[in-house]
This record gives C-alpha cells, sequence and structure tokens, in this order.
C-alpha cells in the first residue's frame, strides 16, 4: 500500500511593499508553502494564465489596480480562489465591500504571523472541502 503525500499549497503574494513580500514569503516558507510574489495586481493578473494558486493573500492598498479591484476582477471573470486581504486601513465598508465577494479573512496590518497562517490553513481547507473551482468560467 503507497502513501501519497499532498503537495504544499500554493500561495500568492501580492503586494507593492517589496519588504512585506520577501517577509510573508519566508515566513509560508518556513510553514512549507510554496509562494509566489508579484508587486502589483496586474503582475499576479498576467501570472494566472500559468496556473491558479490555491490561496491569494492579497494588499488592499496598492497603486493602480486595489486589492478590491482585484477581487471585482476576479469574480468578473468567474475565478474562485479563497482570499485574504491584508490592509493598514481598517475601514468598516471596505471590510463589508470584500466580504461581499467571498474574501476569507480581512487582516490588518502589521500582521501576526499565527493569524496570517491560520487563515490561510482554513481558507486551503475549505477549499479543499468544497471542492471550489478554480478555473475561469468561459464567459468574458
Amino acid at each position: 500500500m503507497s502513501i501519497m503525500l499532498s503537495q504544499p499549497a500554493h500561495i500568492a503574494i501580492v503586494d507593492d511593499d517589496a519588504s512585506v513580500l520577501k517577509a510573508l514569503s519566508r515566513l509560508l516558507g518556513t510553514c512549507s508553502y510554496r509562494t509566489a510574489t508579484y508587486r502589483s495586481a496586474r503582475e499576479f493578473l498576467d501570472s494566472l494564465q500559468h496556473g491558479m494558486p490555491e490561496c491569494l493573500v492579497v494588499d488592499m492598498q496598492m497603486p493602480e489596480i486595489t486589492g478590491l479591484d482585484l477581487l471585482h476582477h476576479l469574480t468578473r471573470h468567474g475565478i474562485r480562489i479563497p482570499t485574504i486581504v491584508m490592509t493598514g486601513h481598517d475601514e468598516a465598508a471596505v471590510r463589508e465591500r470584500c466580504e461581499a465577494v467571498g474574501t476569507r479573512a480581512y487582516l490588518r496590518k502589521p500582521l501576526r504571523g499565527e493569524a496570517l497562517i491560520a487563515a490561510i490553513d482554513a481558507a486551503t481547507r475549505r477549499q479543499q472541502a468544497d471542492g471550489a473551482a478554480l478555473i475561469p468560467s468561459d464567459r468574458d
């Protein structure tokens, strides 16, 4: 009888701050997650042609395309990725808008590593249990 070991979850991190990307990538690497980092929402969107992550960690405040704009874009295109939003500006209205598009967690910066890891664990477990499709629909 052979035992199949699951591959570590692939986590995409989107933030315009390079030091945040480096710190989060290191933190998640210590928990055996595979990470890919992106300095902009556009860079992340361009990467989707190569495959979908199991979880997305995205900053709310970014130039050009905000985290919320990115979530709306993904939703419009039928792309469902369990998402964790991080922000330095906790606003109730923004939190509600994020929750309305299915955000799994909304965390304030500076992040507590334990809170982020717990949110990712919960999001990826729920995604596996739900069998959530991460493939975009054929609608444009």
